[in-house]
């Protein structure tokens, strides 16, 4: 099987440098909402006529600003206060994540599925570091959401090279050792295209290195454990990790034993958290 995983690998790389496949492109919407973070004159006024024109991402904007991660004792039903509740910089970031959702979508059932597996794990992912950075870290914790929701971005063009090559599509046991070598390389290239930040487009090809080594708490750490804490009890290669030998919990501060009764005080919190970025 390896020599098909190098196969299929040179392949993928030599057809991105020859623009045979492009990578992913942020939907419009994000690209305007960055646009409007990037610009020191702007105002969530501004902000607001660009989310505004998604009805969809919208509602999301102001049922994360309603959710129990903002201990907000009012409920808001426009778009204009929820803004003004999230702040700017949270909102453009929360506002990035939530609308690339379009992006895991396909034509193919195959692919499609997969895709949106890849979101939904990604959105609990998102939850949990939310939540981990407010308690152990002096993190922001929109860019801990952001964080969250692209560290599994290296998987788009995996899936449609796939696509446009039905024998790898229907070898699940190749493709996933593909997904598993490319997705963080090609996920780091992605979010530097893209202009991220830089301690989140480390994220891809950190977050499963569990011994890696770092001065300090970074966003690739947070993502390690809300990973590994949405796995948690399942049957998967993740479900059976040591996590004695994850460093992040120690740069986290954190008690690797996630059944701990400091665990157990953030599960609701966790759920909650969850339950809204899906």
């Amino acid at each position: 099987m390896s020599q098909v995983v190098d196969k299929v690998r040179a392949e993928i790389i030599d057809a991105i440098k020859n623009d045979k496949l492009v990578l992913p492109t942020l939907p419009e919407v994000a690209l305007q909402v960055r646009e409007v973070a990037d610009d020191p004159e702007a105002d969530l006024d501004q902000l607001a006529r660009v989310i505004g024109n998604d009805a969809g991402l919208s509602a999301r904007i102001i049922r994360v600003a309603n959710s129990p991660l903002l201990r907000a004792n009012r409920a808001i039903e426009d778009l204009k206060t929820a803004l003004m509740r999230l702040g700017m910089e949270y909102t453009c970031n929360l506002a990035t994540g939530l609308a690339m959702e379009q992006m895991f979508q396909a034509t193919s059932d195959l692919v499609d599925s997969r895709l949106r597996d890849v979101w939904m794990r990604s959105s609990e992912v998102a939850g949990i570091c939310h939540v981990l950075c407010k308690h152990y870290t002096n993190l922001r914790p929109d860019q801990a959401t952001l964080a969250g929701l692209v560290h599994k971005i290296g998987v788009l063009p995996v899936l449609t090279y796939a696509e446009e090559h039905p024998s790898l599509l229907i070898d699940s046991l190749t493709l996933d050792r593909v997904i598993d070598e490319l997705q963080g390389p090609l996920g780091d290239m992605i979010l530097k295209t893209w202009d991220f930040p830089k301690d989140i487009i480390q994220v891809p090809s950190q977050h499963l290195a569990f011994d890696r080594q770092a001065p300090r708490a970074d966003y690739a750490d947070l993502v390690t454990v809300a990973l590994l804490q949405s796995h948690m009890g399942d049957d998967s290669e993740l479900g059976d990790i040591d996590y004695s030998e994850v460093t992040a919990f120690e740069r986290l501060g954190m008690d690797p034993d996630m059944q701990s009764a400091e665990a157990e005080d953030l599960s609701d919190e966790m759920a909650a958290a969850m339950d809204v970025f899906q």
